[in-house]
């Protein structure tokens, strides 16, 4: 059952759309039945709209917007730097949220050729890409002399799981950090879609000019293509996933240098790709 106790950011019902809602639920533990209220994650439909052409809807937690908004012109090639985005509004509607974008006139006559215009489902990264140059894009080689100790990515996740309100209350959102070597987890954004909560958090360290590739990512999900491709587009170097790779992100982050780590939890990962900004501790007791 849901923590009721917990208390959300201001943002959480951004313009009127909750990111939660209470509803009453039939729970039974073996054969104990119980009727009680339970906390379920709500998605919003959000239109992105630039220059006031409707790009695409995407099925977003309602938090955060402006940051998703960022994250996901800069990662889809829409823009190349934060400064391009001239204004961002948010307004609600009476069966979505719509985002209003300006960007600059050269920027906006590139967009028919992004391919989009469909709705952007929860767990879709290629929704509206219409040919397979817009889906599958040649990723950003990445740089940088990131160094983690391996042991920090357990202590890392359980310090995400700190900050994961939205998901202790529902159970059913992705998050994405970003952890600084020696620091520890510095942001957390959280979404029902896993590339969502990973755009926010792109978006924030941009809009906080935050340099994504003197830290690295932890994603409380698989690690599928489109993670690795956003990734890569902003620099970050080393992305790391609670569950499993797929074969193509796999590809992608080895063709970018990018290293990639899976199954990052109950002590234990999988480093797949460019192992050479990971330290392993080698204990005393297991040396022969």
């Amino acid at each position: 059952m849901a923590n009721p106790s917990l208390v959300l950011p201001a943002d959480t019902a951004e313009l009127g759309w909750p990111s939660y809602k209470l509803r009453k639920v039939d729970r039974w533990q073996g054969n104990t039945h119980t009727v009680q209220q339970d906390y379920i994650a709500e998605e919003a439909p959000v239109s992105l709209i630039y220059n006031s052409t409707p790009h695409v809807v995407m099925l977003v937690t309602p938090t955060n917007l402006e940051d998703f908004a960022l994250g996901f012109s800069i990662t889809e090639g829409i823009i190349e730097t934060p400064s391009e985005m001239l204004s961002t509004h948010v307004y609600n509607r009476s069966n979505g949220i719509e985002v209003r974008l300006q960007i600059p006139e050269s920027r906006f006559c590139q967009l028919p050729d992004k391919g989009r215009n469909l709705t952007g489902r929860t767990g879709c990264g290629l929704c509206g890409a219409s040919n397979l140059q817009q889906a599958i894009r040649d990723p950003n080689h990445v740089h940088g002399s990131l160094n983690v100790a391996a042991s920090e990515l357990m202590s890392a996740l359980e310090e995400i799981k700190q900050h994961q309100q939205l998901n202790k209350l529902t159970g059913a959102v992705h998050a994405a950090a970003w952890i600084v070597p020696g620091q520890g987890v510095q942001y957390v954004r959280e979404d029902v879609g896993r590339h969502n909560a990973l755009d926010k958090l792109i978006g924030l360290l941009l809009r906080t000019g935050k340099n994504p590739a003197t830290g690295y990512v932890i994603v409380t999900s698989r690690a599928s293509y489109e993670l690795v491709q956003k990734a890569a587009s902003v620099g970050i170097t080393l992305l790391a996933a609670m569950s499993a790779p797929t074969g193509l992100a796999i590809r992608l982050a080895d063709e970018a240098g990018l290293t990639l780590v899976g199954f990052v939890r109950d002590n234990q990962h999988v480093v797949y790709t460019h192992p050479d900004r990971l330290n392993h501790t080698i204990y005393p007791t297991l040396i022969k």
